[in-house]
Protein backbone atom coordinates (compact mmCIF):
# COMPACT_ATOMS: atom_id res chain seq x y z
CA UNK A 1 0.00 0.00 0.00
CA UNK A 2 1.36 3.41 -0.95
CA UNK A 3 2.57 6.03 1.52
CA UNK A 4 -0.28 8.35 0.52
CA UNK A 5 -2.82 5.63 1.28
CA UNK A 6 -1.35 5.04 4.73
CA UNK A 7 -1.71 8.76 5.42
CA UNK A 8 -5.48 8.65 4.97
CA UNK A 9 -7.27 8.85 8.30
CA UNK A 10 -9.90 6.27 9.10
CA UNK A 11 -12.62 8.90 8.76
CA UNK A 12 -11.64 9.71 5.20
CA UNK A 13 -11.30 6.04 4.30
CA UNK A 14 -14.85 5.55 5.51
CA UNK A 15 -16.03 8.31 3.17
CA UNK A 16 -14.70 6.67 0.03
CA UNK A 17 -17.61 5.42 -2.02
CA UNK A 18 -15.53 2.98 -4.07
CA UNK A 19 -11.80 2.50 -3.68
CA UNK A 20 -10.13 -0.13 -5.85
CA UNK A 21 -6.93 -1.07 -4.01
CA UNK A 22 -3.94 -1.16 -6.31
CA UNK A 23 -3.30 -4.94 -6.28
CA UNK A 24 -6.90 -5.68 -7.27
CA UNK A 25 -7.36 -2.75 -9.65
CA UNK A 26 -8.81 -3.64 -13.04
CA UNK A 27 -6.56 -3.10 -16.03
CA UNK A 28 -7.42 0.07 -17.90
CA UNK A 29 -8.08 -0.09 -21.63
CA UNK A 30 -9.75 2.16 -24.20
CA UNK A 31 -12.53 -0.42 -24.64
CA UNK A 32 -13.26 -0.67 -20.92
CA UNK A 33 -11.54 2.29 -19.24
CA UNK A 34 -10.96 2.95 -15.55
CA UNK A 35 -12.31 6.36 -14.53
CA UNK A 36 -11.16 8.02 -11.30
CA UNK A 37 -12.50 10.84 -9.14
CA UNK A 38 -10.08 12.94 -7.11
CA UNK A 39 -12.24 15.00 -4.76
CA UNK A 40 -10.39 17.49 -2.59
CA UNK A 41 -13.03 17.97 0.11
CA UNK A 42 -15.79 15.76 1.51
CA UNK A 43 -16.96 17.82 4.47
CA UNK A 44 -20.34 19.17 3.37
CA UNK A 45 -23.63 17.99 1.91
CA UNK A 46 -22.90 19.35 -1.56
CA UNK A 47 -19.63 17.45 -1.91
CA UNK A 48 -21.07 14.21 -0.55
CA UNK A 49 -23.99 14.46 -2.94
CA UNK A 50 -21.58 15.18 -5.80
CA UNK A 51 -19.57 12.04 -4.98
CA UNK A 52 -22.80 10.04 -4.80
CA UNK A 53 -23.77 11.33 -8.26
CA UNK A 54 -20.40 10.29 -9.72
CA UNK A 55 -20.61 6.89 -8.04
CA UNK A 56 -24.17 6.22 -9.19
CA UNK A 57 -23.31 6.84 -12.84
CA UNK A 58 -20.03 4.89 -12.56
CA UNK A 59 -21.81 1.90 -11.06
CA UNK A 60 -24.36 2.04 -13.86
CA UNK A 61 -21.59 2.13 -16.48
CA UNK A 62 -19.75 -0.77 -14.83
CA UNK A 63 -22.92 -2.88 -14.67
CA UNK A 64 -23.43 -2.24 -18.39
CA UNK A 65 -19.86 -3.30 -19.19
CA UNK A 66 -18.83 0.15 -20.38
CA UNK A 67 -15.97 0.51 -17.90
CA UNK A 68 -13.64 -1.96 -16.21
CA UNK A 69 -13.77 -0.15 -12.89
CA UNK A 70 -13.77 3.23 -11.17
CA UNK A 71 -11.96 4.81 -8.24
CA UNK A 72 -13.16 7.49 -5.83
CA UNK A 73 -10.69 9.27 -3.55
CA UNK A 74 -11.93 11.89 -1.08
CA UNK A 75 -9.64 14.38 0.65
CA UNK A 76 -9.54 16.67 3.64
CA UNK A 77 -9.34 19.92 1.66
CA UNK A 78 -5.54 20.07 1.58
CA UNK A 79 -3.37 20.38 -1.51
CA UNK A 80 -0.87 17.91 -0.08
CA UNK A 81 -3.37 15.10 0.17
CA UNK A 82 -4.74 15.71 -3.30
CA UNK A 83 -1.22 15.78 -4.71
CA UNK A 84 -0.80 12.30 -3.20
CA UNK A 85 -4.08 11.21 -4.75
CA UNK A 86 -3.03 12.41 -8.18
CA UNK A 87 0.43 10.81 -7.95
CA UNK A 88 -1.15 7.50 -6.99
CA UNK A 89 -3.69 7.60 -9.81
CA UNK A 90 -0.93 8.31 -12.33
CA UNK A 91 1.00 5.28 -11.06
CA UNK A 92 -2.11 3.13 -11.38
CA UNK A 93 -2.47 4.16 -15.01
CA UNK A 94 -6.16 5.03 -14.96
CA UNK A 95 -7.62 6.31 -18.22
CA UNK A 96 -9.17 9.52 -16.91
CA UNK A 97 -9.24 11.57 -13.73
CA UNK A 98 -12.17 13.85 -12.90
CA UNK A 99 -10.77 16.30 -10.36
CA UNK A 100 -12.56 18.71 -8.04
CA UNK A 101 -9.46 20.64 -7.08
CA UNK A 102 -8.19 22.04 -3.79
CA UNK A 103 -6.29 24.76 -5.66
CA UNK A 104 -6.48 26.40 -9.05
CA UNK A 105 -2.71 26.25 -9.54
CA UNK A 106 -0.96 23.98 -7.02
CA UNK A 107 -2.04 20.77 -8.75
CA UNK A 108 -1.19 21.85 -12.28
CA UNK A 109 2.16 20.08 -12.34
CA UNK A 110 0.69 16.67 -11.60
CA UNK A 111 -2.21 17.31 -13.96
CA UNK A 112 0.26 18.03 -16.77
CA UNK A 113 2.21 14.89 -15.83
CA UNK A 114 -0.99 12.86 -16.07
CA UNK A 115 -1.78 14.34 -19.47
CA UNK A 116 1.72 13.52 -20.69
CA UNK A 117 1.10 9.92 -19.62
CA UNK A 118 -2.04 9.80 -21.75
CA UNK A 119 -4.50 10.22 -18.89
CA UNK A 120 -7.43 12.53 -19.64
CA UNK A 121 -7.95 15.24 -17.02
CA UNK A 122 -11.42 16.70 -16.48
CA UNK A 123 -11.38 19.48 -13.90
CA UNK A 124 -14.86 20.30 -12.64
CA UNK A 125 -16.59 22.59 -10.16
CA UNK A 126 -13.45 23.81 -8.37
CA UNK A 127 -11.07 24.00 -11.31
CA UNK A 128 -7.36 23.85 -11.89
CA UNK A 129 -5.79 25.90 -14.68
CA UNK A 130 -3.57 23.34 -16.44
CA UNK A 131 -3.85 23.92 -20.19
CA UNK A 132 -4.27 20.24 -20.98
CA UNK A 133 -7.31 19.81 -18.71
CA UNK A 134 -10.90 19.90 -19.88
CA UNK A 135 -12.85 22.25 -17.61
CA UNK A 136 -16.47 21.78 -16.59
CA UNK A 137 -17.87 24.33 -14.18
CA UNK A 138 -20.54 26.89 -13.43
CA UNK A 139 -20.81 30.59 -14.19
CA UNK A 140 -20.11 31.48 -10.56
CA UNK A 141 -19.57 35.14 -11.40
CA UNK A 142 -22.74 35.46 -13.43
CA UNK A 143 -25.21 33.77 -11.14
CA UNK A 144 -23.80 35.25 -7.93
CA UNK A 145 -23.90 38.73 -9.46
CA UNK A 146 -27.53 38.20 -10.39
CA UNK A 147 -28.46 36.85 -6.97
CA UNK A 148 -26.64 39.58 -5.05
CA UNK A 149 -28.45 42.26 -7.08
CA UNK A 150 -31.84 40.64 -6.38
CA UNK A 151 -31.03 40.36 -2.67
CA UNK A 152 -30.04 44.00 -2.34
CA UNK A 153 -33.15 45.07 -4.23
CA UNK A 154 -35.21 43.33 -1.55
CA UNK A 155 -33.69 45.63 1.10
CA UNK A 156 -33.98 48.75 -1.05
CA UNK A 157 -30.25 48.75 -1.87
CA UNK A 158 -29.38 50.02 1.60
CA UNK A 159 -28.66 48.49 5.00
CA UNK A 160 -26.27 46.17 6.82
CA UNK A 161 -25.17 42.86 5.36
CA UNK A 162 -23.11 39.86 6.39
CA UNK A 163 -21.08 38.00 3.75
CA UNK A 164 -20.71 34.27 4.38
CA UNK A 165 -17.92 32.82 2.29
CA UNK A 166 -17.59 29.18 1.22
CA UNK A 167 -14.79 26.62 1.21
CA UNK A 168 -11.66 28.55 2.15
CA UNK A 169 -9.05 28.69 -0.62
CA UNK A 170 -11.25 27.17 -3.32
CA UNK A 171 -11.75 28.65 -6.77
CA UNK A 172 -15.55 28.87 -6.46
CA UNK A 173 -15.24 30.80 -3.18
CA UNK A 174 -12.93 33.34 -4.80
CA UNK A 175 -15.18 33.76 -7.84
CA UNK A 176 -18.42 34.08 -5.87
CA UNK A 177 -16.93 36.43 -3.30
CA UNK A 178 -15.51 38.67 -6.03
CA UNK A 179 -18.90 38.82 -7.73
CA UNK A 180 -20.67 39.68 -4.49
CA UNK A 181 -18.09 42.32 -3.59
CA UNK A 182 -18.48 43.99 -6.98
CA UNK A 183 -22.23 44.33 -6.44
CA UNK A 184 -21.77 45.54 -2.86
CA UNK A 185 -19.14 48.09 -3.92
CA UNK A 186 -21.60 49.48 -6.46
CA UNK A 187 -24.12 50.16 -3.67
CA UNK A 188 -22.59 52.71 -1.27
CA UNK A 189 -25.61 52.66 1.02
CA UNK A 190 -24.97 49.00 1.81
CA UNK A 191 -22.48 48.30 4.59
CA UNK A 192 -20.69 44.99 5.18
CA UNK A 193 -20.79 44.54 8.96
CA UNK A 194 -19.13 41.09 9.04
CA UNK A 195 -17.47 38.49 6.84
CA UNK A 196 -17.20 34.87 7.98
CA UNK A 197 -16.37 31.51 6.42
CA UNK A 198 -19.23 29.01 6.46
CA UNK A 199 -17.44 26.22 4.53
CA UNK A 200 -20.70 25.73 2.57
CA UNK A 201 -21.91 23.74 5.60
CA UNK A 202 -25.01 24.40 7.71
CA UNK A 203 -23.42 23.74 11.11
CA UNK A 204 -20.28 25.78 10.40
CA UNK A 205 -22.25 28.70 8.97
CA UNK A 206 -24.68 28.66 11.88
CA UNK A 207 -21.86 28.76 14.43
CA UNK A 208 -20.04 31.52 12.55
CA UNK A 209 -23.13 33.73 12.45
CA UNK A 210 -24.04 33.04 16.07
CA UNK A 211 -20.51 34.02 17.09
CA UNK A 212 -20.54 37.47 15.46
CA UNK A 213 -24.20 38.42 15.76
CA UNK A 214 -24.17 39.78 19.34
CA UNK A 215 -21.60 42.45 18.39
CA UNK A 216 -23.38 43.63 15.23
CA UNK A 217 -26.00 46.25 14.48
CA UNK A 218 -29.30 45.13 12.97
CA UNK A 219 -28.57 42.92 9.94
CA UNK A 220 -30.76 43.40 6.89
CA UNK A 221 -29.39 40.77 4.51
CA UNK A 222 -26.93 37.86 4.32
CA UNK A 223 -25.07 36.89 1.15
CA UNK A 224 -24.01 33.24 1.21
CA UNK A 225 -22.51 30.70 -1.14
CA UNK A 226 -24.74 27.64 -0.84
CA UNK A 227 -23.95 24.03 -0.08
CA UNK A 228 -26.39 24.13 2.90
CA UNK A 229 -24.94 27.25 4.55
CA UNK A 230 -28.32 28.92 3.96
CA UNK A 231 -30.23 26.80 6.46
CA UNK A 232 -27.54 27.19 9.11
CA UNK A 233 -27.62 30.97 8.65
CA UNK A 234 -31.41 31.01 8.97
CA UNK A 235 -31.29 28.94 12.16
CA UNK A 236 -28.73 31.28 13.71
CA UNK A 237 -31.09 34.23 13.30
CA UNK A 238 -34.14 32.29 14.45
CA UNK A 239 -32.32 31.23 17.62
CA UNK A 240 -30.98 34.74 18.20
CA UNK A 241 -34.52 36.01 18.61
CA UNK A 242 -34.82 39.60 19.77
CA UNK A 243 -35.52 41.91 16.84
CA UNK A 244 -35.14 38.96 14.45
CA UNK A 245 -38.19 37.32 15.97
CA UNK A 246 -40.19 40.08 14.29
CA UNK A 247 -38.18 40.58 11.11
CA UNK A 248 -35.62 38.20 9.68
CA UNK A 249 -32.94 39.46 7.29
CA UNK A 250 -33.10 38.54 3.62
CA UNK A 251 -30.97 35.39 3.54
CA UNK A 252 -29.73 34.21 0.18
CA UNK A 253 -30.82 30.64 -0.51
CA UNK A 254 -28.14 28.28 -1.76
CA UNK A 255 -30.33 25.41 -2.87
CA UNK A 256 -30.50 23.28 0.28
CA UNK A 257 -33.82 21.50 0.61
CA UNK A 258 -33.95 22.34 4.33
CA UNK A 259 -33.75 26.05 3.53
CA UNK A 260 -36.35 25.92 0.74
CA UNK A 261 -38.78 24.03 2.98
CA UNK A 262 -38.16 26.60 5.75
CA UNK A 263 -38.55 29.47 3.26
CA UNK A 264 -41.88 28.11 2.02
CA UNK A 265 -43.19 28.24 5.59
CA UNK A 266 -41.87 31.78 6.10
CA UNK A 267 -43.31 32.89 2.75
CA UNK A 268 -46.79 32.48 4.21
CA UNK A 269 -45.82 35.35 6.55
CA UNK A 270 -44.59 37.50 3.66
CA UNK A 271 -40.88 36.53 3.75
CA UNK A 272 -39.09 37.06 0.44
CA UNK A 273 -35.71 35.94 -0.81
CA UNK A 274 -34.06 34.06 -3.71
CA UNK A 275 -32.34 30.70 -4.08
CA UNK A 276 -29.75 29.86 -6.71
CA UNK A 277 -27.26 27.03 -6.54
CA UNK A 278 -24.71 25.00 -8.38
CA UNK A 279 -25.89 21.43 -8.84
CA UNK A 280 -23.99 18.54 -7.22
CA UNK A 281 -25.28 16.31 -10.01
CA UNK A 282 -22.24 17.65 -11.87
CA UNK A 283 -20.43 14.64 -10.40
CA UNK A 284 -22.40 12.37 -12.71
CA UNK A 285 -21.85 14.70 -15.65
CA UNK A 286 -18.11 14.70 -14.96
CA UNK A 287 -18.05 10.91 -15.00
CA UNK A 288 -19.79 10.62 -18.37
CA UNK A 289 -17.75 13.46 -19.85
CA UNK A 290 -14.56 11.67 -18.81
CA UNK A 291 -15.87 8.45 -20.34
CA UNK A 292 -16.82 10.07 -23.64
CA UNK A 293 -13.46 11.84 -23.91
CA UNK A 294 -11.59 8.57 -23.34
CA UNK A 295 -13.77 7.02 -26.05
CA UNK A 296 -12.72 9.74 -28.49
CA UNK A 297 -15.18 12.61 -28.05
CA UNK A 298 -13.81 16.13 -28.59
CA UNK A 299 -15.93 18.58 -26.61
CA UNK A 300 -14.95 22.18 -25.98
CA UNK A 301 -12.07 22.66 -23.55
CA UNK A 302 -14.30 24.80 -21.32
CA UNK A 303 -17.94 23.96 -20.60
CA UNK A 304 -20.62 25.45 -18.35
CA UNK A 305 -23.29 23.65 -16.32
CA UNK A 306 -26.73 25.07 -15.46
CA UNK A 307 -27.64 26.29 -11.99
CA UNK A 308 -30.89 25.59 -10.14
CA UNK A 309 -33.16 28.54 -9.32
CA UNK A 310 -36.05 28.80 -6.88
CA UNK A 311 -38.12 31.99 -6.72
CA UNK A 312 -41.63 33.03 -5.76
CA UNK A 313 -43.05 31.55 -8.95
CA UNK A 314 -41.96 27.96 -8.22
CA UNK A 315 -41.30 27.97 -4.47
CA UNK A 316 -44.50 26.21 -3.42
CA UNK A 317 -44.16 23.55 -6.09
CA UNK A 318 -40.49 22.91 -5.33
CA UNK A 319 -40.99 22.72 -1.55
CA UNK A 320 -43.89 20.30 -1.84
CA UNK A 321 -41.82 17.32 -2.98
CA UNK A 322 -38.44 18.08 -1.40
CA UNK A 323 -36.76 15.69 1.00
CA UNK A 324 -34.74 17.23 3.86
CA UNK A 325 -30.98 17.11 3.94
CA UNK A 326 -30.28 17.48 0.22
CA UNK A 327 -29.11 20.05 -2.29
CA UNK A 328 -31.52 20.71 -5.15
CA UNK A 329 -30.10 19.05 -8.25
CA UNK A 330 -31.12 17.05 -11.29
CA UNK A 331 -29.19 13.98 -12.36
CA UNK A 332 -27.11 14.19 -15.54
CA UNK A 333 -27.14 11.08 -17.70
CA UNK A 334 -24.84 9.94 -20.50
CA UNK A 335 -27.46 11.12 -22.98
CA UNK A 336 -27.61 14.57 -21.38
CA UNK A 337 -23.83 14.91 -21.48
CA UNK A 338 -23.68 13.91 -25.15
CA UNK A 339 -26.47 16.28 -26.12
CA UNK A 340 -25.49 19.31 -24.03
CA UNK A 341 -21.71 19.07 -23.68
CA UNK A 342 -20.26 16.90 -26.42
CA UNK A 343 -22.52 17.74 -29.38
CA UNK A 344 -22.76 21.38 -28.32
CA UNK A 345 -19.10 21.81 -29.29
CA UNK A 346 -19.57 20.35 -32.77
Amino acid sequence: MSTSRRNFTFAWLASISMLALAPQAAVASPDQPVIALSNSFYGNTWRRQMVDAFTAEAEKAKAEGKIADFVVLNGDGSVNQQNSQMAELILRGVDAIAINAASETALNGLAEKACAAGIKIIAFDSLLTADCAYKLSFDFTGYKTEQAKKTLELIGNKGNVIVVRGVKGSGPDNLMYSAQKAVLDANPDVKIVAEVFGQATASVAQAAIANVLPSLPQVDAVLGQGGSDDYGIAQAFVQAGGPYAEKLPVIEGGGSSDFVIWWAEQAEKGYKTTSMNTTPGIGGAAFWLAYEIVKGATPAKEMTMPVATVDESNLAEMAKDLKPGLIISPSFSQEWVNENLVKAAQ
